[in-house]
């Protein structure tokens, strides 16, 4: 059976950020009065052992995948929205282009499983399709694990051709992904799964509880074992999670700030640490999604979020806005100036 390789992930540059903090206590302000500004310049020279790091080259990869189990009706949307709106994604008018005009980040959309075949040509668009969505979970896995080995390698070769990067945010379509995303995180922390699972695209309390019920039911059929995130995967995973999974990791190993979005993407984040421990100090969460499981995945990863602002669009949203507050950290540390440079008196002692 063919099994995961995974890509080699270094270190953090510890003797680097102490350089760092020594800079950031020097800079022409009171000691970390820019707070997690601070800590967010710090832990980029950290990652990428660059005394002068640069968030320039910003892209966000956004993974596309249906779902099976959304045939439960576990969503407030029809399953055709995915296509529809990678299309949307294509054409610039979703959540994500808007935000990642803003920061000026480039848009990658991945079709990683989405149903029905897209007509799209376009140098930001990329088929990495393992099927034609998952298979609905609740009657049988939902994927092999042969197709989760090939999703989280498909996310890996995903990034590892974007050749100038400086920072990746990491973005999800997928109707029915909330079912899957709950599913992983009750597996993974052993929490009831009516504590992880939230309200997606805004179910009403009938279809909350058919979605708990749903995914109580899968796990006791296929019981997916903790200690093995491949076989989380395989069993109540996605297409797209399993991409984002790649996404990180071979990121991480690139030495690549990794800035994570809101529940789906976590989920695939979370997985790719179980696979590989050291993904975590490579991640930085972007904010806190509405979605109840999130807090849980963010404490499995020991993540702070940086916003909290009541958001669950998914998309990427939330992890361009991340970057954003990541590139003014580094130009912080990069061009203020120091009390010795600017000729300003440091307070008595």
């Amino acid at each position: 059976m063919k099994e995961l390789v995974v890509p080699k992930i270094k270190s953090f540059f510890e003797d680097k950020m102490r350089e760092a903090k020594v800079r950031l206590d020097n800079l022409t302000k009171p000691k970390e009065s820019l707070g997690r500004l601070e800590e967010l310049a710090q832990k980029v020279v950290g990652i990428t052992g660059k005394l002068t790091p640069k968030v320039k080259n910003k892209i966000v990869i956004t993974m596309a995948a249906d779902h099976g189990v959304a045939e439960e009706g576990v969503s407030a949307y029809p399953q055709e929205v995915t296509k529809q709106m990678v299309y949307n994604f294509i054409h610039g008018g979703a959540g994500i282009n808007v935000l990642s005009n803003y920061i000026g980040a480039k848009v990658i959309v991945v079709d990683m499983g989405v149903k029905g075949e897209l007509n799209i040509s376009h140098p930001n668009f990329r088929v990495q399709k393992i099927n034609q969505g998952t298979k609905n979970f609740l009657h049988e896995p939902a994927m092999s694990r042969e197709q989760a080995v090939e999703a989280i390698e498909r996310g890996m070769k995903v990034m590892e051709e974007e050749e100038e990067v400086d920072i990746v945010g990491v973005g999800d379509m997928g109707i029915g992904n909330t079912t899957s995303a709950s599913a992983i995180i009750a597996v993974i922390s052993g929490e009831e799964v009516e504590k992880v699972t939230g309200r997606g695209t805004g179910i009403d309390d009938v279809t909350f509880s058919r979605k708990v019920e749903i995914i109580e039911k899968a796990l006791s059929l296929h019981q997916p074992k903790p200690e093995d995130p491949i076989d989380v995967l395989s069993k109540v995973g996605g297409f797209e999670i399993g991409g984002i999974a790649g996404v990180v990791l071979q990121a991480c190993s690139r030495r690549i700030p990794v800035v994570i979005d809101g529940f789906i993407s976590t989920a695939g984040a979370l997985l790719a640490s179980k696979i590989e421990p050291k993904v975590k100090h490579y991640l930085i969460a972007s904010h806190l999604s509405q979605e109840v499981g999130h807090k849980i995945m963010l404490k499995e990863l020991n993540l702070t979020p940086l916003l909290d602002l009541n958001l669950r669009l998914g998309e990427g949203t939330g992890a361009v806005l991340g970057m954003g507050l990541v590139e003014a950290g580094v130009r912080i540390y990069n061009e203020m100036a120091t009390f010795e440079e600017a000729g300003v008196s440091r307070k008595n002692e």
